[in-house]
């Protein structure tokens, strides 16, 4: 499976994931063949692009869960995306509360990871879509964390609006990760001119709501540290959790150049950076959401492909895994492969190796 820019839709491909309309109405479903009509129609939703599946790769199974977790992504956006679009208006919310609410009533409980699915997105929904996918991870969290019920509400409110700035922006550099200082520079101008709607749109809990976001914002250019300037952030708990949670999905969303990196890319990222992101956060995260389950396909640093076999509960990027070339299985957290590591999951479906006689 892999990502498609709109553009580059050709007529036989198979859809990996199915497309609903606004109204959360079926039009393609998953092994769907797209048709000169389909590709037209999907250019007329917006859409950056879709997946689709390899020529001979099998429709992957999805669990009822994976199906309940895709319908509920697709009927909430519609309704953040009217609420935020008020507040801006009229500095006044109506639903946050009650999405918030729907957010930790469905996944602020879970005792088991889940597949988290990126969605579709287009330029128009973008921000409902991220700040969606951020409140299901904050409400995941908190939970693995066991932070109280009201910093947990209020990191999730926060996790609802933090990027409604960039609803006034139409420009693409506005959207996706930053990669540089400039780009966090800018992400924070452009949320700081949103921060002081929150504080009218709620009576009470308005401050405690912007500060998470502020925090969470600004802690994000340690990411780019200036010389000899060190981190003046003492972070609130619901901060670290939004920070972390924005982050990852910022790197694993596509952008609107139809780019995107893999959940083990962002794991690295956000391991790789504990003077950023929290550890126990980060691990809170891991213990969330599937990163590589068994089954998942993976490039290993020797140049070899593998099969994840079983994971790590202590290191999950070092699990125990079979090797495509000789079928050898190899328990990366033991020392004597500490040297092994695992790149990336596989891009493509086609595992074979070319014999050199």
């Amino acid at each position: 499976m892999h990502f498609v820019k709109t553009e580059e839709l050709k007529t036989g491909m198979r859809l990996a994931r199915p497309i609903y309309n606004k109204k959360s109405i079926l039009l393609f479903d998953r092994n769907s063949l797209l048709s000169v009509q389909a590709i037209e129609s999907i250019r007329n939703f917006g859409l950056i692009g879709v997946y689709v599946l390899e020529p001979a790769e099998p429709l992957p199974p999805m669990t009822q869960e994976d199906l309940e977790f895709e319908r509920f992504q697709i009927k909430a956006v519609s309704a953040i995306e009217e609420e935020l679009d008020r507040i801006l208006k009229t500095r006044k919310q109506s639903r946050i509360q009650t999405i918030a609410d729907m957010v930790i009533r469905n996944y602020g409980h879970l005792d088991e990871k889940i597949n988290f699915y990126q969605n579709l997105r287009s330029l128009e929904d973008y921000v409902s879509r991220h700040s969606l996918n951020v409140a299901i991870l904050c409400a995941m969290i908190t939970h693995v964390m066991n932070i109280r019920r009201e910093e947990q509400y209020h990191t999730v409110c926060a996790a609802l609006l933090h990027d409604m700035g960039k609803l006034k922006k139409h420009e693409d550099v506005y959207f996706g990760a930053p990669y540089s200082r400039e780009d966090a520079i800018r992400n924070c101008e452009t949320q700081e001119e949103a921060y002081s709607v929150i504080e009218d749109a709620f009576a009470t809990e308005g401050p405690a709501i912007r500060r998470i976001c502020q925090q969470a914002a600004g802690k994000q250019l340690d990411l780019f540290p200036e010389e000899g300037k060190e981190s003046r952030y003492k972070m609130l708990e619901g901060s670290n959790v939004l920070l972390v949670a924005n982050r990852y999905d910022e790197i694993t969303a596509m952008t609107l150049q139809g780019t995107a990196q893999s959940e083990v890319k962002a794991a690295q990222e956000l391991l790789e950076h504990p003077e950023v992101y929290d550890p126990e956060t980060v691990q809170a995260l891991l213990r969330s959401i599937n990163i590589l389950p068994p089954g998942a396909s993976v490039e290993l640093s020797t140049g070899e492909k593998a099969l994840v076999l079983s994971e790590n509960e202590e290191n999950v990027l070092r699990p125990t895994v079979v090797s495509f070339r000789d079928n050898s299985i190899l328990n990366l957290a033991l020392p004597q492969n500490e040297d092994i590591q695992i790149v990336d999951v596989m891009k493509t479906m086609d595992n074979r190796y070319i014999l050199k006689k």
